[in-house]
């Protein structure tokens, strides 16, 4: 675990769900900042951030939830609500649990993003009184899919919370957030669990299968890629999740190509960091600007082929 001067930085945690960090200063203190912003990859950031706002309006006051008292009672999540983004066939966020003053927002089962409908229904509903009187707080799960509208109009929340409520941002990756949201926020990082080799069998199947085939565009034409990026078509919420596991898949087997050839005293690798720079523009273009998941599907596999002939 290391902290810079600015933002608190969790990476192995100790001692519970909310380690010896940042997060549980702020409960032990009670010291707790208007915003922050947990990144990492896989479930352990919503887990600290669930486990965060449960401590918050725990009546024990510690720095775990104590299960016991009402408000622990209320805030046990049991099985959640389904969000729907449009709030047609569900609603546009949800509370933990049954407790009144500890809302979350993540996308909606066939959405691509989070969308700002979901952010001003968070304003207007942040923006009423607490229901027991004490503090609050609000989840956004999922916050690299917020698009620049949507983290605007987060932003102007940001800039003015309402009182004695506290605004949590869970994303796999900060970078596709807006400079001026992250300043707002108090930073945790969680570290990357050890990551096995895409060809080892505790490899994910679909990540083992991506990267054998991303092996085999050395020698395919460009027909070939461009059959393999129409896979990506049809439904846009089921494309772009898959499009996100080739663009995931893709930056593994780069970084792994990388590795491999510093470790022979190859250290010129331009094309894999090309590839690289290519494949996170087309993440930000599939969550930031609505990309169609087909073209950037065919952009980021003809950035692979030309890495695999570097």
């Amino acid at each position: 675990m290391s902290e810079d001067a600015d933002h608190g930085s969790e990476g192995e945690r100790s001692g519970g769900i909310l380690g010896s960090g940042l997060l549980r200063r702020s409960l032990e203190s009670r010291r707790v900042h208007s915003a922050y912003l947990l990144a990492g990859p896989g479930e352990a950031p919503r887990d600290a951030a669930l486990a965060f706002i449960r401590a918050l309006v725990c009546q024990a006051g510690g720095a775990d939830p104590c299960e016991a008292c009402p408000s622990c009672t209320r805030s046990s999540p049991g099985e959640p609500v389904a969000i729907d983004g449009a709030g047609k066939k569900g609603p546009l966020f949800r509370h933990v649990g049954d407790h009144p003053d500890l809302l979350w927002v993540e996308r909606g089962e066939d959405d691509t993003r989070v969308r700002i409908g979901q952010v001003r229904a968070l304003q207007r509903a942040l923006q009423l009184k607490t229901h027991e009187g004490g503090a609050r707080a609000a989840v956004i799960a999922d916050a690299e899919w917020l698009n620049q509208e949507a983290q605007n109009a987060l932003l102007r929340l940001l800039e003015e919370p309402p009182a004695d409520t506290t605004l949590v941002l869970v994303t796999a990756s900060a970078a596709g957030l807006l400079t001026t949201v992250r300043s707002r926020c108090q930073k945790v990082v969680f570290a990357a669990p050890q990551r096995v080799s895409l060809s080892s069998p505790d490899a994910p199947e679909e990540e083992r299968e991506l990267a054998a085939r991303i092996d085999g565009l050395a020698g395919a034409g460009l027909p070939d890629v461009l059959d393999w990026a129409e896979e990506y078509r049809g439904v846009r919420a089921v494309a772009a999740q898959s499009v996100g596991t080739l663009l995931a898949t893709g930056c593994a087997w780069l970084a792994e190509r990388v590795r491999a050839r510093v470790d022979v005293g190859e250290i010129d690798v331009p094309g894999e960091l090309s590839a690289f720079d290519t494949l996170r523009d087309c993440r930000r273009a599939l969550v930031q600007r609505n990309a169609n998941p087909q073209m950037v599907a065919e952009r980021a596999l003809l950035a692979l082929r030309e890495a695999t002939s570097a």
